[in-house]
């Protein structure tokens, strides 16, 4: 295929999405199961247009002045410094499966409509009633921080180091060009895509099948890492998920101890079976049944809550997800982030440490829980989160932004990962 049935392709697909209010993911899949023909290349770059069109649409609606499935997968291949409307225009040209060329009232719309002088919210690429939100996350630095969530993202990996060394799995992935991350101590990582190409399959490698490394971001890295699990310890993973956290802790604490991965949703912790036995992870077990955490209650050195929460810290790889937000789904979250935090906090143990994580960018699922909690809860009392990064990341306090109560957080324009926060509370 060339540009312009890849192009066409796009159109379609988000015009999918939009009419049936879908996952960008579901759409792919089925478009490529009914056009088989579509090489893997073909479908990788397509992929790239559709989600580049969702994580630019409101400067692909400004340019355009309209937000059809057409303005977006053009806004996207121009607004990627791929080409210019002429360039594009003549591609199309050439292609019989090419939409339609840009018509001469698009051309000078886009021409009238700079991205320079769009306004903030757009420059951000956030939904509309999101920007309180930021504004009040991030301040003066809203716009960049949130215009950060909508570059393309790398792919990183986190080396288990219960099987291999970082420099063994840089040394497998070095045609992929893997290289170390910049803070976490055990993460590889992958440069975003450039162009129309796409990232190495890494869960191909034997080093993969082997159990050298886990696909993780760099983000989530940091968090496992500041849970400070140690050797010995019994921990309890509260919304552990397919386990990647887990994982990580079991790996830091060199297999001893024991760890407790719990999800009440079983289908979410079905692939962590697998992941443990790829892993050689020994020290920790799956738990589906939370009655059977009732023996653990006041006991428990360490107990993690990766919190359910709005995902808004992921955009950058999820940019459908940021389009299907609400209001109420965040009030839905914080409400059980609040529920979640108050069972969780009974397992630990005085002196034990309770861990709050999300991978929200929004101060009302972070600092804000936080608060809450602590004021809820008066036998619970902040770490000195400033002290607790140096102490992992020294000299690198710049990196992210840190307030000693309430936690620290990472963001794309700041740590160049996902959006995560973190927060650890002592009991007293």
């Amino acid at each position: 295929m060339r540009l312009g049935g890849r192009l066409a392709a796009a159109i379609e697909i988000l015009d999918d999405i939009d009419r049936r209010y879908r996952p960008a993911a579901d759409a792919l899949r089925d478009w490529g199961l009914s056009h088989r023909f579509a090489g893997s290349k073909d479908r990788a770059a397509i992929g790239n247009i559709v989600y580049d069109a969702l994580r630019r649409k409101r400067s692909a609606g400004w340019i355009f002045q309209e937000e059809t499935p057409r303005a977006l997968a053009f806004g996207a291949l121009l607004l990627q410094g791929e080409c210019t409307p002429d360039m594009l225009n003549a591609a199309l040209a050439e292609d019989s499966f090419a939409p339609p060329p840009l018509s001469s009232d698009e051309i000078a719309r886009i021409a009238d409509h700079p991205l320079d002088a769009a306004p903030d919210g757009v420059r951000a690429e956030s939904p509309e009633w999101c920007e309180p939100l930021l504004k009040r996350t991030w301040g003066d630095d809203w716009v960049a921080e949130a215009a950060a969530l909508s570059e393309r993202p790398p792919l990183d990996m986190r080396t288990n180091t219960l099987r291999a060394t970082r420099d063994q799995v840089a040394k497998a992935l070095a045609s992929a060009g893997a290289l170390p991350c910049d803070l976490a101590p055990q993460g590889l990582r992958v440069p975003a895509i450039e162009g129309q190409g796409r990232h190495p399959n890494v869960q191909s490698e034997q080093a993969f099948r082997d159990g050298w490394f886990e696909v993780q971001d760099e983000g989530s890295q940091i968090v496992a890492e500041l849970t400070d699990a140690t050797s010995g310890m019994q921990v309890l993973d509260f919304c552990a998920g397919a386990g990647g956290k887990s994982l990580a802790m079991s790996a830091a604490m060199g297999n001893t101890g024991q760890i407790h991965a719990f999800d009440a949703d079983r289908k979410r912790l079905a692939p962590i079976i697998d992941r443990l036995k790829r892993a050689g992870c020994r020290n920790v077990q799956a738990v589906a049944d939370e009655a059977a955490l009732a023996p653990f209650e006041g006991r428990l050195d360490l107990v993690v809550v990766d919190a359910p929460c709005t995902g808004a810290g992921t955009w950058r790889r999820r940019p459908d997800a940021k389009w299907r937000l609400g209001e109420k789904q965040l009030e839905q979250r914080q409400a059980e982030q609040a529920e979640i935090l108050a069972k969780a906090a009974r397992f630990v143990r005085p002196g034990g440490r309770l861990a709050y994580i999300t991978c929200s960018v929004f101060a009302e699922e972070n600092e804000d829980q936080v608060r809450a909690f602590i004021e809820a809860n008066p036998a619970f009392r902040p770490v000195d989160h400033e002290a607790l990064w140096e102490r992992h990341f020294p000299g690198k306090a710049a990196r992210a932004k840190i307030d000693r109560a309430t936690g620290i957080a990472l963001s794309p324009h700041r740590t160049a990962t996902d959006g995560f926060h973190f927060a650890a509370l002592e009991r007293v």
